[in-house]
């Protein structure tokens, strides 16, 4: 069972190939929100893997089935541009390649990643999973060490007085790129901060696996990203320093 993983919910463009859980190749550019002009790269590297018949000069959208039995996205909350084109690649290769589609949320990459990284520890500390929704507010879940959600999926704004009632009882891991604005703000003995921690495509395997073990396929003509926020345009700054 091989699936291909897409994850462009943050600054970070990343992709995967896995089988039963296993990265069998990975790529990541960190530079910046480049989805648009790498993604597809990346994408014809894991099509010529898996079948060397597909050249530059191949459609790999179109290119044999099977290539992979899946394809799995990062469906947000996150980057509203990065989740538009992470899930119409995702919809794009499922309709060419006629394989189903695997919804895994951002926050559950990014929890998943960190009770590995701590070895999941004692059952009482949890994992709080942040990312950044400008300002000083974030898209957070909290998680105990078996990726059960203790707090669901929502926008937080960040004060000195968030988490407080968990924090009074017991260690919370916060990570992600959201975590970073919490650290001048919470000072409690319980807080511990995770640096440097992305959602990465290599990081869905295991949770891609488990999705289509419990044949938990989304509609292909239908799923949608989860914002959890409308979009809201701005105006550029060379714009408005132009009036």
């Amino acid at each position: 069972m091989a699936i291909l993983n897409i994850e462009t919910a943050t600054s970070v463009c990343s992709v995967s190939l896995s089988e039963n859980g296993r990265v069998l190749f990975e790529k990541n550019s960190f530079d910046g929100p480049s989805h648009a002009s790498l993604l597809g790269v990346f994408i014809e590297e894991v099509a010529r893997i898996c079948n060397p018949c597909v050249t530059v000069h191949t459609d790999y959208k179109s290119a044999r089935a099977d290539i992979v039995d899946a394809v799995a996205v990062s469906s947000g909350p996150g980057s509203y541009t990065g989740l538009r084109i992470g899930v119409s690649m995702a919809k794009g290769l499922c309709f060419g390649w006629n394989v189903p589609l695997l919804n895994i949320p951002t926050l559950d990459i990014l929890a998943w990643k960190a009770i590995q990284l701590t070895g999941g520890e004692s059952p009482d500390v949890l994992f709080c999973a942040m990312i950044d929704a400008r300002r000083m507010e974030v898209y957070t879940a909290i998680y105990d060490c078996t990726l059960r959600k203790i707090q669901e999926t929502e926008a937080v704004v960040v004060t000195e007085n968030s988490f407080s009632s968990y924090l009074e009882k017991q260690k919370i891991y916060f990570f992600g790129n959201g975590a970073a604005k919490c650290k001048s703000l919470i000072h409690s003995a319980n807080a511990i901060f995770i640096d440097d921690l992305h959602p990465l495509a290599a990081d869905m395997a295991g949770l891609s696996e488990q999705a289509y073990s419990n044949k938990r396929f989304e509609d292909v003509a239908y799923f949608e990203p989860f914002y959890l926020k409308d979009f809201i345009a701005t105006t550029p700054k060379n714009l408005v320093m132009s009036k």
